[in-house]
C-alpha cells in the first residue's frame, strides 16, 4: 500500500493579482521554451493540482453517488450537458472525408462565439474580470476546429481550466471537491469527448499508433490507476479479461479502445498490454502513468506549443533556474514508457525540473522504484522477471482507430494471445520504423 502523504495545499490567485497584459497566449514555440516552462510556478501548480485530485479518488469507485453535490460542480456538468446538446443541434454533413467532419468546425464557431456567455453564467459576478485568463482553456479542451482532430494535449487544456478555477477558488481544494471533480466532472467531459469523436470523426491529435498509450487520451489512465491504488483484490492483469465493469477510469479507457479498434489488444495496444502482463502492482501503473504523462505529454513540445500559459498560469521564466533544452531529435521522437525501457520501472524520466516539485512547502511524494525493463529477445531476462513482447507488434495504427467491421453496439473479442516466441520474424522487422508523430495537439 502506498503510505499516506499529506500534500501541501493549492495556493490562491486573487482577482486583483492578475494583470491584463499577462493574458494566457501561446508561448511555447521552441524546445527550450518546453525546459523553461518546466521550471514556471504554472507547471508545478498544474503537477500539485494533479495529484491532489488522483490521491482523491483512491479506493473510490464509480458510479460516484454524492450525498453533498458541490454547487460548482453541479454548475460545470451543466455547462458539459449544455455542449452535449449542441451536438444533436449540429449534425454531422454527408462529407466522404473519413476523419473529420465540417460540421465540427460549426460546433467549435458556436464554442468560440459563446464560450464568454457560458463562462459568466459559471462564475460568480466577483470573478467575472477573469474570463479572459480562463476561456483561452475552454476552447481548446475539445479538438482543433482547423485540424479537426482530439488528443492528450485538449485533454491538459481541461485540466488546466479546472486548474484555473481551482486557483481562483470557484473550486475549492479540498478532497471532498476534487474528488467529485474527477468521478463527477472529468467523466462527464470524457464521454462528451467521446461523443464528439464519434460524431464528428475526429482524429487523433499527433498519435504515436501502436508506441502510444491511448490515441485520444492520457489523463482517464492516471485518475484510474489511483482508483485501484491501494487495493489487491483486483490485479492488473484484469484489464484482459473483457467486458470490463466500468467501476473505474481506466477500466472505462480500455473497454473504449476495444468498442473503437479491432484486431488483437496487443497489437493495437501494445503499452497497455505490457503493463498488464509485466507490472504487479497498481501503485506502480500509476507512478509510471505519472512519469510518463510528463514526459510524453507535457515534456513535448509538439503538444503544449499549442496551450496558452499566463495570467493564472504564471509563466515566471525570469526566475527559473537556467537548463539546457534538448535536442528537436529528442522532443519529436516518441518516449519509450517506464516498463518499455531499460531504466527501472519509476525511475523519473529526465528534465530540468521534478514534475511538482521544487517551491512547494513540503515535497511532493516520491516514486517507488520497479524493476522492469526490456530483454532484447523478447523472453523474461531471469526466473520470475515479467515477461516483455518479443517484438514491436505490426498491425493496426492510429488510422485505423475506427473500423466498419466493428458493429454498433459489440465489442469485439480482441484480446488475442500474443505472438509465440518461436516465431522466425521476417527480415527488417525486429526494428519496426517508428512513426513521426505530426505537430499537433
Amino acid at each position: 500500500m502506498t503510505p499516506n502523504i499529506v500534500l501541501p495545499a493549492l495556493r490562491e490567485v486573487t482577482i486583483a493579482s492578475l494583470h491584463p497584459s499577462d493574458r494566457p497566449v501561446l508561448r511555447i514555440k521552441t524546445d527550450e521554451d518546453v525546459v523553461l516552462w518546466k521550471n514556471t510556478r504554472g507547471y508545478q501548480d498544474y503537477g500539485l493540482f494533479l495529484r491532489r485530485l488522483a490521491d482523491s479518488v483512491v479506493g473510490y469507485e464509480l458510479p460516484y453517488n454524492i450525498t453533498e453535490p458541490n454547487p460548482a460542480v453541479t454548475a460545470l456538468v451543466q455547462l458539459l450537458d449544455q455542449l452535449d446538446l449542441w451536438i444533436d443541434e449540429i449534425p454531422p454533413l454527408p462529407t466522404p472525408q473519413r476523419f473529420g467532419n465540417l460540421a465540427f468546425r460549426t460546433w467549435g464557431k458556436r464554442l468560440e462565439t459563446e464560450c464568454e456567455t457560458l463562462l459568466h453564467f459559471l462564475l460568480p459576478t466577483a470573478l467575472h474580470p477573469s474570463i479572459p485568463f480562463i476561456s483561452p482553456y475552454l476552447l481548446t479542451s475539445f479538438g482543433s476546429f482547423t485540424r479537426m482532430d482530439y488528443g492528450t494535449g485538449h485533454e491538459t487544456s481541461f485540466a488546466l481550466f479546472l486548474l484555473c478555477l481551482a486557483l481562483l477558488r470557484f473550486l475549492c481544494p479540498e478532497p471532498r471537491v476534487e474528488r467529485q471533480l474527477v468521478l463527477c466532472v472529468f467523466v462527464r467531459y470524457m464521454r462528451l469527448c467521446w461523443r464528439l469523436q464519434d460524431v464528428y470523426r475526429l482524429e487523433p491529435a499527433g498519435s504515436h499508433g501502436v508506441w502510444g498509450l491511448d490515441d485520444y487520451s492520457f489523463l482517464s489512465y492516471v485518475f484510474g490507476s489511483a482508483q485501484l491504488r491501494d487495493q489487491t483484490e483486483i490485479a492488473v492483469s484484469a484489464v484482459l479479461r473483457n467486458p470490463l465493469p466500468p467501476t473505474n477510469l481506466y477500466f472505462m479507457s480500455i473497454m473504449r479502445i476495444l468498442q473503437v479498434k479491432s484486431g488483437p489488444f496487443h497489437e493495437h495496444s501494445s503499452q497497455l498490454y505490457s503493463i498488464a502482463t509485466g507490472v504487479q502492482y497498481w501503485s506502480k501503473v500509476h507512478s509510471g502513468l505519472f512519469k510518463m504523462y510528463e514526459a510524453e505529454v507535457l515534456g513535448k513540445r509538439v503538444v503544449v506549443q499549442h496551450v496558452p500559459l499566463g495570467g493564472l498560469l504564471e509563466w515566471n521564466i525570469a526566475t527559473s533556474t537556467s537548463a539546457t533544452a534538448p535536442t528537436n531529435d529528442s522532443q519529436m521522437s516518441a518516449t519509450a514508457a517506464p516498463w518499455a525501457s531499460s531504466a527501472p520501472y519509476g525511475t523519473s524520466m529526465p528534465s530540468p525540473a521534478p514534475f511538482a516539485a521544487a517551491t512547494y512547502p513540503v515535497p511532493p511524494p516520491s516514486f517507488a522504484t520497479h524493476n522492469f525493463h526490456m530483454h532484447p529477445a523478447g523472453r523474461r531476462a531471469s526466473p520470475g522477471a515479467p515477461f516483455v513482447p518479443a517484438r514491436a507488434p505490426l498491425g493496426p495504427t492510429a488510422s485505423s482507430a475506427v473500423r466498419g467491421a466493428v458493429r454498433p453496439g459489440m465489442v469485439p473479442r480482441t484480446l488475442a494471445s500474443p505472438p509465440s516466441a518461436t516465431h522466425a520474424p521476417a527480415e527488417g522487422d525486429d526494428h519496426p520504423r517508428r512513426s513521426e508523430p505530426r505537430s499537433s495537439n
